[in-house]
This record gives C-alpha cells, structure tokens and sequence, in this order.
C-alpha cells in the first residue's frame, strides 16, 4: 500500500505546457486513418490505334455528308431555280412567208429614178425598147452597187468548220478541218440557227462558226437531214457579243416556184462559191426545170451560169437580197460539174423548219411524182401522190403498197399532189402510226384500200 502510494506520488502532474505531447499520439494515428483515401490522380495512356480510328471514322463521316449535300443541291438546285426562276423555252421556229421576187434590174443600179412629179407628168405611151448607152464608169459603179448588195447579204453568212481528231501513219495525233458555208435562218430566242452541210459537221467532234466580223461561237448540231444533205447547226446567243449581234442577220428568203418567172433572173453567189470563204461571183439563172426525185419528196435544181467550184457551198440571191436557192454541187452533171446549182428554197423551207425545231425526220419510203391533169382525163388516173418507186425495207414495202399506187388520203389530209403528200410527212415524226387511202389499178380501173404504216426515223 505504502509502495503504491509512493508510486502515485512520484509520478509529476502534468504541466499546463505539455498539452503538445499527449496531443501528437492522437493526430498521428487521425493522419494514418486518412491515408488510404489519398490517391494520386494519374493520366489514361493514349490509345493511339483507337484515336486513328476515330478520326478516320469521323472524316469518313463528314465525306460520305458532304458527298450526299452536294449531290441533293445538284438534283435540287434545277428545281428550285426553274421554280424561283422559270426559264422560258424557245419559240418555236416558223420561217417567215416566201415574199414574192421584187427584182431589181441592173439598168436601175446605173440610171437615176424618174421622180413622182416626172411619172406624172409623162403622157402615156405604148411600150418602147430604149437604147441604153453605158460608159466604162457605168460599168465600175454597176459593179459597185452589185458588191453593195453582196455585202449586205454576207450578214447572212457563216464559215462552218468541222474539227476531227485524227492519227498519221507515224501514230502523231493531229487534227483535221472541214470548212462550209452555212446561212442563219432564223432566232429562237435563245439560239442562233445555221443552216449548213450535214458531212460537214456530223462527225465532227468540235463545230465553230465564224461571222462576219471574224468573231467566232462554238456550235452544237441541232438535226440533220440526209435526203437533201443539210443540217441545221445552233449557237447560244449567250455566246456572241452585243456587237456581234448588231452585225448579223437572219436572211431573207424568196421564192423559187416555177411559176414565179426566175429564168435569167441576175443572181449573186455568196459564202464559198469558188471554194475560199467569203467569195463573191454573179451571173443568171439559165434552167429551173432539172427536178430531183429524192425519198419522200422532189427538189427543184436551179443551175446558173456562174463557174465555181466542184466544192463550192453557200446561196444564191437576187437583186432585192432574197435566197433563192442553197448552192448543192453534187448533184450537177458530168458535163457541168463546175457550173453553180442549188436546191430552190421553196422545197426546202418545211425541212429547214423541222431541222430548227430539232425534230427527226420521218420516212415512208417512197419515190413519186404529180398526175398531170390530162393524164387524170385520158386515163382515168386519180389525182394524188403518184407512186414511181419503193425503197428497199422501208415501211412502204412492208405495208405491201406497190409502184404505180396513188395515194389520195393521209389519216383525214386529202393529197392531191406529191407536194401535198411532202408537206404532210413533215408534219410526222417517226415511230408514229398513219393509216393511208391508197387507190390501186386493178385491171380497167381503180380501186380503194387502207393501209396502216409506222412510219420510221430517215437514215
């Protein structure tokens, strides 16, 4: 007990100071507590085939949605303009009606106009042949006015040329040119059309046309016909200056029927005539009665005493600068090969009008001719499209019509003529079906049946 005491006794009170020391065991062991929450925050290693990928897959993406934007504007983009923004289409092309010839004679170019108050004035008299004496300086200032009047129907003119790639014997690409003469015919309201040769530009892989102010247009063929050879070839008229525009013209077409009197009619060659472009050559028209029979319609041949070339394209006009006829050489004879010809412009007018409106021709098959009234008469021949001959596998030879068949009846078109039955077919577009009143001779005397046709595209 009294050691216990003693024990009790010698142990020293704490001092007010050593508060630290009993303190340090209890915030020791609060901090070693604690230390199993602590953690230190480290960086994920970078995956770096995964980020590639990533990204590969996220541009992949934005390709792919870029790709699908621009091909919906492309398929959008026309219907929204034409519906924000209609554009109108071009006006059908309807060449303006044949004006009658009002020719222009030489002596008129030379000798001064009677004025009203003279014509007046002047007693009537019976007609009388007057002696017209012409100086050499008559003569100068005759051909003056003639190349006046050139000029001025040269507006009209075209330089066509036809561009194709082509390959030597040495393996050297190069590339080779035609050249023609081509005509404007008419303005759609978006496009020029030029009337010009079908071998020309058909196969060409590049056609330009040169005005008359040198300036030139890229062209793009609009149809073509190979009956006659000719093709109607168009230019933007986007594509040709203000200037230009102010320079050209669409040519004035006359008449070349037989009966409006053109024999020894004054003319003027225009475009190449003698091969070159932009020459000139005058002369008279000496025959109008060569008729071609081609398929499905007869063209006038007007030949003229001018000597060209056997290459030689472009037109013939009068006095007053009407076309009459598109120069065509390759139907002129052995013996006149050099000679001027052209297909008269009357024939030609309903081709020209469906070339512009870029329509196919369309094709029966058939080569005719007109029933001569006193043939109607003695022998009992109906009027109508005479038939002289079949093409070979053409419709016509199919639905069995024959040489010799009249037809008097297109659909509900009565055909009096072969002219009638050509300007119908130009009304026609192939693969169409047409049922055609035919009268065939069978023994003594006529007699009437129908035949349906589809009618197929001309080759």
């Amino acid at each position: 007990m009294s050691d216990n005491k003693r024990d009790k006794t010698s142990v020293p009170e704490p001092e007010s100071g050593g508060g630290s020391n009993l303190s340090e065991p209890a915030s020791g062991a609060s901090s070693r507590d604690i230390d199993f929450i602590k953690e230190k925050v480290k960086e994920r290693p970078i995956n770096k085939r995964k980020l590639l990928k990533r990204t590969m897959i996220t541009a992949s993406m934005a390709v792919i949605f870029g790709l699908i934007a621009c091909f919906t504007f492309l398929v959008l983009e026309p219907v929204f303009s034409n519906w924000l923004y209609p554009e109108e289409e071009p006006a059908p092309v309807q060449l303006q009606e044949e004006a009658e010839n009002e020719e222009m004679l030489p002596e008129d170019m030379v000798l001064e106009t009677e004025t009203e108050e003279e014509k007046e004035s002047a007693p009537i008299a019976s007609t009388v042949v007057q002696k017209v004496d012409m100086s050499v300086s008559d003569y100068q200032k005759l051909y003056s006015n003639l190349y006046k009047l050139a000029q001025d129907g040269a507006k009209s003119m075209v330089t066509v040329t036809g561009v194709v790639s082509d390959v030597d014997w040495l393996n050297n690409t190069y590339e080779n040119k035609g050249q023609t003469a081509g005509l404007i015919v008419a303005d759609n309201g978006k496009e020029l059309m030029i009337l010009t040769e079908k071998e020309i530009v058909e196969q060409a892989e590049k056609v330009h046309v040169t005005f008359c102010d040198n300036t030139q247009a890229t062209a793009t063929v609009k149809q073509s016909d190979p009956t006659t050879g000719l093709a109607v070839i168009c230019v933007s008229l986007s594509d040709i200056s203000d200037e230009t525009k102010e320079a050209i013209k669409a040519a004035k077409l006359g008449s070349s029927n037989s009966g409006s009197g053109l024999l020894a009619t004054p003319v003027i060659a225009l475009g190449r005539p003698m091969g070159t472009a932009n020459s000139v050559a005058y002369g008279i028209i000496t025959s109008m009665d060569t008729v071609l029979n081609l398929t499905d319609g007869n063209y006038h041949l007007l030949t003229t005493d001018i000597y060209g070339s056997t290459n030689g394209s472009g037109v013939i006009i009068n006095l007053n600068g009407q076309v009459l006829g598109i120069i065509s050489q390759r139907n002129n004879s052995s013996d006149a090969k050099n000679l001027i010809s052209a297909l008269g412009i009357s024939d030609l007018k309903n081709n020209i009008e469906k070339l512009s409106n870029g329509q196919p021709m369309a094709t029966l098959g058939i080569y005719g001719t007109d029933v001569p009234a006193e043939i109607q008469e003695s022998q009992g021949v109906p009027a109508g499209a005479y038939i002289t001959g079949i093409v070979m596998d053409s419709p016509a030879m199919v639905a069995g019509i024959q040489s010799g068949d009249v037809i008097v009846k297109m659909g509900t078109e009565e055909i009096t003529s072969f002219k009638e039955y050509k300007e119908e077919m130009m009304t026609l577009l192939p693969d169409s079906q047409i049922t055609l009143t035919v009268m065939r001779q069978v023994q003594d005397e006529y007699q009437e049946m129908t035949v349906d046709v589809i009618l197929e595209t001309l080759k």
